[in-house]
């Protein structure tokens, strides 16, 4: 099989996806219809020369842009020259660019910076808190990357290249030409082909060079710290323990009233074993619920939900593979269930104990039976169940009475709210900007407060007290009950504050 280009060479201007795509659709059909890793190679190898007669070059950097992990700023046409690069625009709000980075990260273990390849993070905000530098080497630590990152802070790359969304990788050669896009995630295994070809078609070339950059990770000049990026925090009402994940030293700590540690559980490196309490590990926890004896856990980057028994001192699975997953139905038992991303955890109701769990990697709400129970318009289901109660799997700001047919953008965090009027979880749906409620009677989603009408539009936010939809947030992370007083506390994470909802008036303070 061959391929045919039909393409024109640029001279005057600049280059940019478009020019690209229609390129590049060529070979990624031809790929489909390849049956083996040979003829894989040979299409790529059969492109890289064709696409080698166009100069495709894109605009380097701007000047005066701030750089992480590196001894200064860096050049397409200086530091760059001679490498193959992959530019990875992101923004570190986006779960689907968080499940980009392990395998950005294998790849830099495949291919070192003397081998040719230079992994670039380009950091294109979707908020306001995120143009920030120095939030932006919070995000660069909290997620352990060790590859330079630009703060392309007003997007000019990313306009002038027209990018359209997060995840896009870029992959560039040695003198700065465009070779390949990949939009979203999901394409570890074009990524890597793309990648060994170009390697070995520059290196065949001569055009490749051995020099290095000048990488200077930020994390060595930080000093050590007691918690690191803690994720969530969760109290048990009749012992007053909390339990905390301690998401950046990959660690659960059980601590009394009093900030005496009782319990630290997995830590300080990332892996994933059950076990007792000393051999235990997780990878970046973030959701957290103690009840009595019992921790349950949002094991984020393990793509598992655990359980910690501090009274027999184990910790074990309850749901998930190790690997994330895609399904989004459910209904296997939950260690045989492929989960993705779960977020946070709460405890609940639904005719037998559920653990509730924002599965934030598809979007949606899952419940985890711990006994026979049955779901709002479900059947019943068995115990150690693990399905989807609500969310369609689409990325959006929908609303509806079926559960299954609203659409979350990105649930980060849960609230149970068990008695009437209410009976619901509430949810910080971040992407949205919104605070949406779960109906347990019936599964209803419906709005609380913030985003705005149009369900696509993931774009509705701001810092305004207000009722209902004239309300805005900026990315909230987390929510608690309090059901004294009927008030709904939100972690307005982007705007840093801590503001106060009362669901029957719809109105933030």
């Amino acid at each position: 099989m061959r391929l045919q280009f039909v393409c024109r060479k640029f001279m005057a201007s600049y280059c940019k996806l478009s020019d690209l795509f229609p390129i590049q659709s060529q070979l990624d059909h031809a790929l489909e219809d390849a049956t083996t890793q040979e003829e894989k190679e040979n299409l790529v190898h059969q492109y890289l020369h064709k696409i080698d007669e166009n100069y495709l070059i894109i605009p380097d950097f701007e000047e005066g842009l701030e750089w992480l992990n590196t001894d200064g700023p860096l050049s397409l046409r200086k530091e760059l020259s001679g490498k193959v690069v992959v530019l990875d625009f992101f923004t570190y709000c986006c779960i689907n660019c968080m499940h980009l980075l392990p395998d950005l990260h294998q790849l830099e273990q495949s291919y070192t910076i003397e081998d040719g390849l230079v992994v670039v993070g380009v950091h294109s905000a979707k908020f306001p808190n995120e143009k920030v530098l120095q939030n932006v080497r919070s995000a660069v630590l909290r997620y352990d990357i060790t590859h330079p990152v630009v703060n392309d802070r007003d997007a000019c790359l990313w306009q002038e290249l027209e990018v359209s969304c997060w995840p896009t990788l870029v992959l560039l050669g040695p003198r700065g030409n465009l070779l390949f896009s990949l939009v979203g995630e999901g394409h570890r295994e074009q990524l890597f082909l793309f990648t060994a070809a170009a390697l070995k078609h520059y290196r065949e070339q001569g055009l490749l060079k051995h020099h290095d950059v000048g990488i200077k990770l930020y994390r060595d000049s930080l000093p050590p710290s007691i918690l690191s990026f803690p994720g969530k925090i969760a109290m048990d009402p009749s012992s007053k323990r909390l339990a905390i994940a301690d998401t950046g030293h990959h660690r659960v700590l059980v601590v009394s009233n009093t900030g005496q540690v009782l319990h630290s559980i997995g830590g300080p490196s990332s892996g994933r074993r059950d076990g007792n309490l000393f051999e235990a590990q997780f990878s970046s926890p973030q959701g957290v619920f103690i009840k009595g004896d019992t921790v349950y856990v949002a094991d984020t980057e393990n793509h598992l939900v655990r359980k910690i028994n501090l009274s027999e001192g184990k910790v074990s699975t309850l749901a998930g593979t190790g690997v994330q997953g895609t399904d989004k139905e459910g209904g296997a038992l939950g260690p045989q269930q492929p989960i993705s991303s779960p977020w946070d955890v709460t405890l609940g109701n639904a005719g037998g104990d559920v653990l509730w769990i924002a599965m934030a990697g598809t979007h949606q709400i899952w419940a985890l039976f711990l006994e026979d129970g049955k779901l709002p318009k479900g059947s019943d289901s068995k115990k150690g169940t693990c399905v989807r109660f609500a969310g369609s799997g689409n990325e959006e700001n929908r609303n509806n009475v079926y559960p299954h047919k609203a659409g979350l953008a990105q649930p980060s965090g849960l609230a149970l709210a068990p008695t009437e009027p209410w009976e619901c979880l509430f949810i910080t749906d971040s992407e949205s900007s919104t605070i949406r409620s779960l109906s347990l009677k019936d599964g209803a989603v419906k709005h609380v407060v913030g985003g705005e009408r149009d369900p696509l539009n993931l774009f509705a936010f701001g810092d305004i007290d207000g009722k209902g939809i004239d309300a805005k947030l900026q990315h909230p992370l987390g929510v608690s009950w309090d059901e004294g007083s009927s008030l709904l506390y939100v972690a307005d994470s982007y705007n840093h504050k801590v503001s106060l909802s009362a669901p029957d008036t719809l109105t933030m303070h």
